[in-house]
């Protein structure tokens, strides 16, 4: 059995350099901080999912990897993003 994946909604705030990124429909989350400074990780308080991920000074990071992807690493629950 395939397990689908929920769809990835990106939003770019150009004036403040800041990359959205949802996992299916917007939801209330918490933002906790990852380990690189200017990266969250968007949770829901009641499952501890991952719903999303903000990227601040967006621009300014891919500017310095040009050609090369952004990594961010993603796992569902809160727990495997704190502790992997």
């Amino acid at each position: 059995m395939v397990q689908s994946l929920p769809e990835i909604k990106l939003n770019y705030d150009p004036k403040g350099d800041v990359l959205y990124c949802s996992f299916g429909e917007p939801r209330e989350a918490i933002s906790i901080e990852s380990e690189e400074e200017g990266k969250f990780f968007r949770v829901d308080p009641e499952t501890n999912e991952v719903v999303g991920i903000t990227v601040v000074d967006f621009s300014k990071r891919f500017a310095a990897h040009p050609g090369n992807a952004i990594t961010l690493p993603i796992q569902q629950k809160l727990g495997e993003a704190l502790n992997p």
